[in-house]
């Protein structure tokens, strides 16, 4: 692993990725040639690869390209779903003849159906003030139109490619069908626009992902997704061969705060949402957890308690959270195996808290060897970060100061 740590891993501008990496738009997504090259280095064709905090899927889908079976969780009900399609191949065919008659059956719908009652009946008062804030009329009914028509679908695989691609024309980089600006990159805004027809936007969609899927391999190897907590993983005891995987920041991006837009029209309660969020990690409402710190995990806190006792509170849980999901990684590896952990720098208050270090402190207190920490510098053109605005370039401001660099922690479990 030592070698490994000591190659150039930026990938600065790398080409030639599986185009299934381009489902959908997702934020701080991390270069699939990472996960690759450590795949490629750590493990054989066969042995057990796993991501606890899975995000978009990147590393199960280099896990499934390269011949290891792999599994992979994580809370966000949009990951969960885009990790399932990007590593299932489906008949080309059938994901067309699909589509074409979901959006066949929404334009039916469009005409037919009182869209306006159905939306009544099916979202209680504060969603529907979410709803009318933040998208048309006209585009809500279109929207409620293709939801229904995907709900109708029979076919499980078939119905989550069709919600994947209806959350694309939502949380995209540019052109989405809501009044938010960039929902992918940064927190929303309203904006002035004519958001364009969800209905056309959906066909495109599903047309460009029906071409990146049909490049899936069919023959991969198996991909086991669970929407479950990496705090309490639901895999046995030293079952797994190789942790790839890349921790939230922090001061996390709140990703709730974007998929929201389409996962309220796929089901999930606003309220259940809003719930879910503050359970993440690295999420910002404290909650009672309880624990010790090793040395300079402690030290940060300690240093940020002094300008911001809130937000020393909040790295305290978030460092607590960190220790108990490497306890858990620590659980289900394999002795003599390796875990390897992408972990993003964090400045709070001006003060830089040391995440790979302490990172690194809270794995050795798990049980983890520190194999060594590598820095990569990012590349922000390619990579889902949070947006510049002009306020912030200059000022110093936490989110531009933590986004220019990463580190790479190399992990041990002895035999």
């Amino acid at each position: 692993m030592a070698t490994l740590l000591a190659q150039d891993l930026d990938f600065k501008g790398a080409v030639g990725t599986h185009p299934s990496h381009s489902l959908h738009a997702f934020a701080a997504r991390f270069p699939p040639q990472l996960p690759a090259c450590v795949i490629e280095a750590l493990s054989s064709p066969g042995e057990m690869v796993a991501d606890p905090m899975m995000g978009s899927g990147t590393t199960l889908l280099e896990a499934y390209l390269h011949g290891r079976p792999s599994r992979g969780s994580d809370l966000d009900a949009l990951a969960v779903r885009l990790a399932r399609v990007k590593t299932t191949p489906l008949d080309p065919a059938l994901l067309a003849d699909g589509s074409t008659r979901a959006l066949a059956e929404a334009r039916r719908l469009l005409v037919t159906a009182d869209l306006d009652r159905e939306r009544e009946r099916r979202f209680p008062p504060a969603a529907r003030q979410f709803l009318d804030y933040w998208f048309l009329p006209e585009t809500q009914r279109e929207l409620m139109a293709l939801a229904l028509a995907i709900e109708r679908v029979n076919a499980a695989p078939l119905r989550e490619f069709l919600q994947v691609a209806f959350s694309g024309v939502i949380v995209t980089k540019s052109g989405g069908v809501s009044l938010a600006r960039d929902l992918a990159h940064s927190r929303p805004h309203r904006v002035a626009k004519r958001p364009r027809s969800a209905l056309e936007q959906f066909a495109v969609r599903t047309e460009k992902n029906i071409q990146a899927l049909a490049a899936l391999p069919p023959d991969g190897s198996p991909v086991e997704v669970a929407r479950a907590d990496a705090r309490a993983l639901p895999w046995p005891n030293e079952s797994v061969d190789l942790i790839v995987t890349s921790p939230p920041y922090a001061n996390a991006i709140d990703y709730v705060r974007a998929h929201k837009f389409s996962l309220v029209w796929l089901g999930e309660p606003l309220d259940h949402l809003a719930r879910q969020r503050g359970c993440y990690i690295g999420a910002e409402r404290l909650r009672d957890v309880d624990g010790d710190l090793p040395p300079l995990p402690h030290a940060m806190v300690e240093q940020l308690a002094a300008p911001d006792p809130r937000r020393a509170r909040v790295l305290r849980q978030y460092f607590l959270d960190m220790g108990r999901s490497l306890a858990e990684m620590f659980r289900v590896l394999r002795p003599g195996r390796a875990a390897v952990m992408v972990v993003g720098s964090s400045t709070m208050r001006g003060v830089d808290v040391q995440t790979p270090f302490c990172l690194a402190e809270l794995a050795a207190a798990a049980g983890f060897e520190r194999v060594g920490i590598a820095e990569r510098r990012l590349d922000r053109d390619r990579r889902m970060l949070p947006a510049r605005h002009p306020q912030a370039v200059g000022s110093g401001a936490g989110i531009e100061r933590r986004m220019h660099r990463e580190h790479v922690l190399g992990l041990f479990r002895r035999a």
